[in-house]
């Protein structure tokens, strides 16, 4: 009598948890969907390593770490380790356990600990996806959504360069970080070139190459629908993706768009390989008829809106879409079939897809020439055609980043086995350019994170990549025709960004290293599973081992992203009454409760002991000169190149009068600092200063100590300055970095008071200037006339001149030549 009970009840049982699971599922697919959305509108999820970019990191790696509670919570029993696919979950951990061990030598404790969360998010939302595009429907959700997310940007974007900023504000305002005084912060970009479109990411380079992924993306999506309406949506989109892409007046978009576009071509048959060359010329045309009209409404409307002529503009672009969405349709309705049919036989031979692609890059050399060498050019707007011209290797972009590059491998040289921690570039390079450029990113990622996490971290990041790579395409070659094309939308997106970030800084957008590693996951879940030899492990062993180490990521990242978010609260409450309030307890409270969470943390240790330096001014209470104090030097322990800190602290020690201990410092970390004119400009007038001083009480030693260490530091700048001369023709020097009078007047002085005559004369000549009536050129001339003298020479024009602007001038010169120096 009891069987059937216990029968029922089991029924129950299972359809509860089945309902249970398909409700989870359910639910992390659209949690994920939502959380990308979100993402793409707080810049992209910058990692800027400024206070203002914190917040929404780290709300994102409290986000990610929800839906994978829910990963775990559906797949729990689902987990095993007997597959290369399933060992690639625990692989992937490898990646922020690099980062981790890359903390030995973090030269930047705070930037490291960002890295870390940021690899923890690219960790699970592969795990999460791997398993989750495994099931078909939630794969064609999940890659619908992904692309209509990418045409949402792309609207936007289009919204800002039309003018309508306010309209695009209000429409994201609501939830975006992104949007300051109503207005998305440099939705439109503008610098040297003018304006450049870059929609959400506030930087054109990094949208051209979204614009690309999906571009390709819109293409395979048309070809592969079955679905009128779906064909002639992607269709719709293409004329706005490519319009937007030249609107960035991105050169590397450009570069790199045709690389990309072969390489996919060698995955796709031949039929298919023709249709990408037919809707790529369809829309290009397209978008060329409407390219100056809309780039100069967009000119007009970004300084003026005007409600007839953003209209107008609508009307042209949408009117073209509409014409190339249908001419898209009618092709794939009707040409489609009919050269699938002429190139069969054609398509079923072997390396037939290799042809093709071998022509384009054919073709692809003859539109470069045109486009580059000939007037074909003058048929695009100013702006693109002077940024086509401009294209050649000895253009100053490709000249900085071949310095950037060059700088990073001197980087990696030092740090070469675990790196020196996540934001290592930001931190150094410093330390290590060829010239004073500014650049916070190296405008390479792979050459980033070499330098990020040694060569050890970069093999397992290179090998991680290439095996998902490999392993799929291994996959893709060996399936039919439906099964290829149900990932291959993930290998575009990953392939193409990375191929991008050879040349940018890319993948410093988190939003863009999620769509990277989402991307990964997708390629993973259609790898064949193949079972392990030597690793192995039981289904229950295996559920044992990754819940504990999903379990205590789990708990720490929590943990950690929301102490840090209220950290970060603190911070900008802090920042917020500095600006605002003149009471010190009140700005101080926020301060301390953010340090409290992360000790260390830059903004609000420098700000708070900016602040007892103010208490130490108004009072001279020398309680406050130690707080100050003993909070920078902790702070340099954690951040031993933040610039700030030293500046800082060699600032409270010259309040104090403590100025043998700021020279020291000033000294030491000049060599951090190669291109900064200002810092050795100080340290040259210190060194006179003090070593004055030390003459003045009898103390040779220190004296030659101080005159040596400044005249060293002089010579630094002179060969800097010779080496700017070396420098290729188009490449920018960066900032200014030249010998300054003051300089050139505390070498001449030490040298003078080291008894170097020829030397002092040599130096205080190359000051000498037309205009004496300033006071430090005067002094110039003055000592240099007197080291003349001192030498039995003279310079008789430079002495009347002098003498004529002051009479006293001649027994300042005579005073001066009289000074004898032991």
């Amino acid at each position: 009598m009891s069987n059937p009970v216990y029968g029922k009840q089991m029924k129950t049982s299972r359809k509860v948890t089945a309902h249970s699971a398909s409700t989870l599922l359910w639910s992390l697919s659209i949690g994920l969907i939502l959380f990308l959305l979100w993402s793409a509108f707080q810049v992209a999820l910058f990692n800027g390593q400024l206070l203002q970019f914190e917040a929404p990191i780290y709300w994102a790696v409290a986000i990610t770490t929800l839906l994978f509670i829910l990963w775990v919570g559906i797949y729990f029993k689902q987990m095993k380790l007997e597959t290369q696919q399933d060992w690639l979950k625990v692989a992937v951990i490898l990646l922020p356990l690099t980062y981790v061990l890359s903390l030995i030598n973090a030269a930047s404790e705070y930037l490291a600990n960002n890295m870390i969360l940021i690899q923890c998010i690219y960790a699970m939302i592969f795990v999460m996806t791997m398993y989750l595009l495994q099931n078909n429907k939630i794969n064609h959700i999940i890659q619908s959504s992904l692309i209509g997310i990418a045409y949402v940007i792309v609207g936007f974007g289009l919204l800002n360069w039309l003018g309508a900023f306010s309209f695009a504000g209000k429409l994201v305002g609501w939830f975006s970080a992104g949007v300051i005084n109503g207005v998305y912060n440099q939705a439109i970009w503008n610098d040297s070139n003018g304006a450049r479109l870059a929609s959400v990411f506030q930087y054109p380079n990094t949208y051209a190459a979204f614009l690309m992924a999906f571009l390709f993306i819109s293409i395979f999506s048309m070809i592969r629908s079955k679905r009128i309406f779906t064909q002639l949506l992607h269709g719709f989109m293409l004329v706005p993706i490519i319009l937007s892409l030249l609107l960035t007046l991105s050169r590397t978009g450009l570069v790199m768009l045709p690389i990309v576009f072969v390489i996919l071509l060698f995955l796709l048959k031949p039929t298919k390989q023709i249709l990408w060359f037919i809707y790529c010329a369809v829309s290009a045309i397209g978008t060329l008829l409407v390219l100056n009209p809309i780039n100069t409404a967009g000119f007009e409307l970004q300084k003026q809106f005007t409600g007839s002529l953003a209209a107008k503009s609508w009307a042209i672009l949408i009117g073209a879409s509409l014409v190339v969405a249908l001419l898209c349709w009618a092709i794939q309705r009707f040409v489609a079939p009919m050269l699938e049919a002429k190139f069969q036989s054609w398509s079923a031979r072997k390396a037939s897809s290799v042809w093709i692609p071998l022509g384009s890059v054919v073709l692809t050399v003859v539109i470069a020439v045109l486009l580059l060498g000939t007037g074909v050019r003058n048929i695009l707007p100013d702006s693109i055609s002077t940024r086509l011209e401009n294209i050649n290797f000895q253009q100053h972009s490709v000249l900085e980043r071949i310095t950037f590059y060059k700088d990073a491998t001197k980087l990696f040289a030092d740090y070469p086995v675990i790196g020196a921690g996540g934001g290592a570039w930001t931190a150094l390079y410093e330390k290590y350019q060829n010239n004073p450029y500014v650049s916070a990113q190296a405008h390479n990622f792979f050459m980033q994170y070499l330098v990020e996490v040694g060569l050890v971290g970069f093999l397992v990041f290179m090998a991680f990549i290439l095996y998902v790579f490999y392993q799929y395409v291994r996959s893709y070659v060996r399936r039919n025709e439906e099964d290829r094309e149900s990932h291959f939308m993930y290998f575009i997106l990953s392939m193409s960004i990375l191929v991008l970030s050879l040349l940018d800084f890319n993948m410093s957008y988190v939003f863009i290293g999620m769509l990277v590693f989402l991307g990964l996951g997708g390629m993973s879940a259609a790898i064949e599973p193949q079972p392990t030899r030597r690793l192995k492990m039981g289904a229950a062993a295996a559920r044992g081992v990754y819940s504990i180490i999903a379990g205590i990521a789990i708990i720490v990242l929590l943990i950690v992203s929301v102490r840090f978010l209220q950290a970060n609260h603190y911070a900008i409450e802090g920042n917020e009454l500095a600006r605002s309030s003149q009471d010190f307890r009140q700005i101080k409270a926020p301060l301390d409760k953010d340090l409290s969470i992360r000790n260390t943390h830059p903004d609000s240790l420098m700000l708070l002991a900016s602040l007892y330096q103010q208490g130490y001014t108004q009072t001279k209470d020398e309680q406050f000169y130690t707080e100050a104090v003993q909070l920078l030097q902790r702070g340099l322990e954690a951040e031993p190149y933040n610039k700030g800190m030293v500046k800082q602290l060699i600032g409270i020690y010259e309040l104090k009068g403590e100025n043998a201990q700021a020279y020291t410092l000033r000294k030491e970390y000049a060599s951090n600092y190669i291109w900064d004119m200002d810092w050795y400009e100080q340290l040259i007038s210190r060194s006179f200063d003090l070593g004055y001083q030390a003459l003045g009480q009898g103390d040779t030693t220190k004296k030659n100590a101080y005159f040596t260490s400044g005249i060293d530091a002089y010579q630094h700048v002179v060969d800097g300055v010779e080496h700017l001369k070396t420098l290729p023709k188009g490449q920018l020097q960066g900032q200014p970095f030249q010998v300054t009078p003051t300089m050139i007047l505390n070498a001449g002085k030490m040298k003078y008071m080291s008894n170097d005559l020829s030397g002092a004369t040599a130096v205080l000549k190359t000051g000498i200037a037309e205009d004496l009536t300033d006071a430090t050129n005067r002094e110039i001339a003055r000592w240099y006339l007197a080291s003349l003298k001192r030498e039995f020479k003279l310079d008789e024009a430079l002495y009347n001149k002098l003498i004529a602007i002051s009479s006293s001038e001649a027994d300042e010169i005579k005073r001066i030549a009289e000074l004898t120096f032991n």
